[in-house]
């Protein structure tokens, strides 16, 4: 009996790891790709503290519930950027600028659109990550939306109550009108879920198109204007256990984050600047090698990669003044001096 208290199933140990979700390790096991002490595993085993476990071979550090800091990143995704560990193409990742840990690693916490911008959270505990996405927890997500065309509250109203879409209904909880010129209208909008491109195709459906999306809150963690794109910051120990008692989880009593650590609070955001210097000059240098017709400098070379000019140098001072002078000579001539006239004596 003590040993069933001591031990979990093998598919929460392994997306506490960060490996994935519950849902993806059971697809592991069930293919038999998990094993443990070197036999292979089988949906429903139980593991204890000390036992070797392995994916395809790797080895895998599972640590015990208790040993596992709970870790909360608010990130402020830009355009561009895939909600994915690797890119098949090579795109720039959401995982790429976040910070290095030790014997842990980022979860995000759900996804958003590669033209979808603002606050994405990611975590290292796995658990976490899957209930704050499980949508019988009803987080709220907010976002601002400016879509294109014409827009009338029967509209509105039509979204507000609810409209058929391929995978089921779906509705904004809120609709809030935010400005906006001509067809460009902006609104703050409101759901409790987060199907796949689910605020676009609710906005498609009164034939409008969206041509801008940010979220900006999570619950009630929003996007702070301090962070910058491709920027991040670390919550505080109150924010990670309002997210662990949304979702009914016990509240965590450790942090990494320093509040009242003013050369911590600095050396994160030395650090935070550094990963966004760092990956805007790596995508000016992708961008220059997909694309050497372009001379970055306001248009398109029709001809091929335009030819970088030399610097003009500066004239020196022997050629300013045979400029001033207008000699054709090469030897600079110097200003005559008249003698002043003597005052006579006497």
């Amino acid at each position: 009996m003590s040993d069933k208290l001591q031990s979990e199933k093998l598919q929460k140990v392994l997306a506490r790891a960060g490996i994935g979700s519950r849902r993806e390790m059971e697809t592991l096991i069930t293919e038999g790709r998990v094993s443990v002490d070197g036999k292979v595993a089988t949906l429903g085993d139980r593991v204890g503290p000390n036992v070797a476990i392995r994916i395809d071979g790797h080895s895998i550090t599972a640590k015990p519930a208790e040993d596992v800091i709970c870790r909360v990143l608010a990130y402020h995704k830009p355009d561009g950027e895939m909600c994915t560990r690797k890119d098949p193409e090579g795109r720039p990742t959401v995982f790429d600028r976040l910070p290095r840990i030790q014997d842990a690693r980022w979860v995000a916490v759900g996804r958003l659109d590669v033209n979808t911008s603002g606050l994405l959270l990611f975590t290292t505990d796995g658990e976490l990550a899957n209930r704050l996405m499980h949508p019988r927890h009803e987080v709220e997500r907010e976002y601002a939306v400016r879509v294109f065309g014409e827009v009338d509250d029967k509209m509105l109203n039509r979204l507000r109550l609810g409209v058929q879409l391929e995978d089921g209904p779906a509705k904004f909880d809120k609709i809030v009108r935010a400005g906006g010129e001509g067809l460009n209208n902006w609104f703050n909008v409101t759901l409790q879920e987060g199907r796949n491109r689910e605020v676009r195709r609710l906005w498609e459906t009164q034939e409008v198109q969206v041509s801008r999306l940010i979220r900006v809150r999570y619950g009630d963690v929003k996007l702070e204007k301090s962070i910058p794109r491709g920027g991040w910051m670390e919550l505080p120990l109150d924010k990670v256990n309002y997210l662990r008692e949304l979702v009914g989880l016990p509240p965590e009593t450790r942090s990494k984050v320093l509040v009242d650590d003013k050369r911590s609070q600095f050396k994160q955001s030395a650090q935070i600047r550094r990963a966004v210097r760092k990956h805007r000059e790596l995508q000016h240098t992708d961008n220059r090698q997909a694309h050497p017709e372009r001379n970055y400098s306001g248009g398109v070379s029709l001809d091929g990669p335009t030819p970088v000019k030399p610097a003009a140098k500066r004239p020196t001072r022997s050629q300013a003044q045979r400029t001033r002078l207008g000699s054709g000579s090469d030897v600079a001539r110097p200003t005559e001096r008249r003698p002043s006239p003597r005052k006579p004596r006497g």
